[in-house]
């Protein structure tokens, strides 16, 4: 069975009877009335088989099957698919970064977000949280305290209580007492995986080390949750080490015609000066980035990328406002980096955002507590 992100959450809250809500993975009734959700911010499918002896009990738990996520295979955009059921086109969470359109050239960053962009008027989709919270459930989000006001969870995760935890002591005391109720549904999130991934790499040192202290926090946090609470364990995309840097711009014709360059390194939205707005000088933007990639990149213009469904079978005026006008996805090892980012990116060994199967089948894993 081919399970995509954007059908967990409603499964599960089919499970607590909500109204609309359509159960696709098939999972029934919940069998005590409180779901977890605990999401592992780059935990890649491929990361469980490698490396499941340094997390022992996560890898114990029920494995439901490798989960499809949608392309880009980031944060925002996943957790965005999460929490609507819907996909990119229809939630306009394009990617980490895309222009705001009619500004000038002025760059959304998701996940830190700009005050001048109201986070409901760009994602405008109301979310499962949101629907379950009106129909009675108890539904509360446990993460960092840092991210409680943002824009991004203002955008993407309102309805629920926002539940702020730093530490691992705090972060079971919270979803313990979220999952006092029933129904219930708690969404807990964890991040320390992907900026070990980031910075270090996949299967390195300080990755294994957060790998261990996630399973840890997890191994304790099972022994105080009540009995048949049922709990999913997935992520939001996994992770890739670069092999190959390319600046844009660099000993290359990439930045020629192109004013704003968005996105991530694994992922561009590429757009044109203004002058240039036709399906021609698209065209010939995205020719240009063939000839010189090749098999280093998949490149799309616009019109190739809704064709294709890149962001899903529907895209919005909105989504299609924001999207890039030529959408270049890295292949094999490859980061495409922005110039002016260099520092930054290039420092990263692990990235995420392209369209590879370590990069977008994330693990579904489950167990319901006797």
């Amino acid at each position: 069975m081919s399970v995509h992100l954007s059908q967990i959450t409603p499964s599960i809250f089919a499970s607590l009877s909500l109204d609309g809500a359509q159960d696709f993975l098939g999972i029934g009734e919940s069998p005590g009335g409180r779901e977890l959700l605990f999401l592992i911010d780059g935990l890649g499918a491929d990361a469980i088989e490698k490396y499941g002896e340094f997390a022992p009990a996560i890898s114990r738990l029920h494995n439901f099957g490798n989960i499809q996520t949608s392309f880009p295979s980031t944060t925002a955009t996943s957790l965005a698919t999460l929490t609507t059921g819907e996909l990119p086109g229809v939630h306009g969470m394009l990617g980490y970064t895309v222009q705001v359109p009619r500004s000038g050239g002025r760059i959304l960053n998701a996940l830190k977000w700009d005050e001048r962009v109201d986070p409901i008027n760009w994602q405008s989709v109301p979310t499962l949280f949101e629907r379950g919270t009106e129909a009675g459930i108890s539904v509360s989000h446990v993460a960092a305290k840092r991210y409680e006001n943002t824009g991004f969870t203002r955008a993407v995760f309102r309805g629920a209580q926002y539940l702020g935890a730093n530490v691992a002591t705090d972060i079971i005391a919270q979803t313990k007492a979220a999952l006092k109720a029933t129904p219930s549904f708690v969404y807990l999130y964890v991040n320390e995986l992907d900026v070990a991934g980031h910075s270090d790499g996949v299967g390195s040192e300080k990755w294994i080390a957060a790998l261990s202290m996630i399973d840890a926090m997890y191994a304790s946090l099972v022994k105080e949750l009540p009995s048949k609470t049922r709990i999913w364990l997935t992520a939001d995309h996994g992770m890739v080490s670069a092999t190959k840097k390319i600046i844009i711009g660099i000993d290359n014709p990439l930045a020629e015609g192109i004013s704003v360059i968005a996105g991530e390194p694994r992922a561009r939205h590429l757009y044109l000066d203004s002058s240039r707005d036709s399906k021609a000088a698209r065209d010939e933007v995205a020719m240009q980035w063939r000839e010189f990639l090749k098999e280093d990149a998949q490149v799309f213009t616009r019109e190739e990328a809704i064709e294709a469904n890149l962001f899903g079978s529907h895209i919005s005026q909105e989504s299609f406002d924001r999207m890039g006008e030529v959408i270049a996805v890295a292949q094999g090892g490859v980061v495409l980096i922005e110039q002016s980012r260099e520092d930054k990116e290039g420092a990263m060994v692990g990235h995420h955002g392209g369209n590879s199967e370590i990069e977008s089948k994330v693990p579904l894993l489950t167990t319901t507590l006797n």
